[in-house]
């Protein structure tokens, strides 16, 4: 089983009891970024993660495609959650950097917080929208 292997199924079988595990994959000052959050350090990161648990239920991620080159890898996911009783499907990618012992030193994640998750939420949803819908190109039609 290859680093990337090893994080990503421990991404696709995370439970509050197995965020411990983070310290096996990240090096004590990985950086992590998401559209939220931008942390140094292993303690940082499973904040995260148990923040994730805590206010959200039945998190988790499938696993899509991945790809690795050298110390680099570029996966693909769909973070699945329930939140105040509606199912929310979120896809993104990952970009890891790894160091010579095999662990997470960059992780950072690109999705589109305003398409994925922002306009899907009453209140704010309907502005978004608006402004997506504004500011869209529409091509001429043949």
């Amino acid at each position: 089983m290859t680093q990337l292997d090893a994080l990503l199924d421990w991404y696709a079988t995370m439970t509050p009891q197995s965020i411990s595990r983070a310290a096996e994959l990240y090096a004590a000052d990985a950086h992590f970024r998401d559209p939220f959050n931008d942390v140094r350090g292993v303690a940082a990161i499973e904040t995260i993660m148990r923040h994730m648990f805590a206010h959200t239920d039945n998190p988790h991620f499938i696993i899509g495609e991945r790809i690795a080159q050298g110390e680099q890898a570029f996966a693909t996911w769909t973070f699945v959650c329930t939140l105040r009783g509606r199912v929310y499907e979120i896809a993104g990618a990952s970009h890891f950097r790894f160091n010579q012992e095999g662990r997470v030193t960059l992780h950072r994640d690109y999705w589109d917080a305003a398409e994925e998750l922002l306009q899907k939420l009453p209140v704010v949803g309907a502005p978004i929208r608006w402004l997506r819908r504004r500011f869209a190109a529409v091509p001429p039609q043949p």
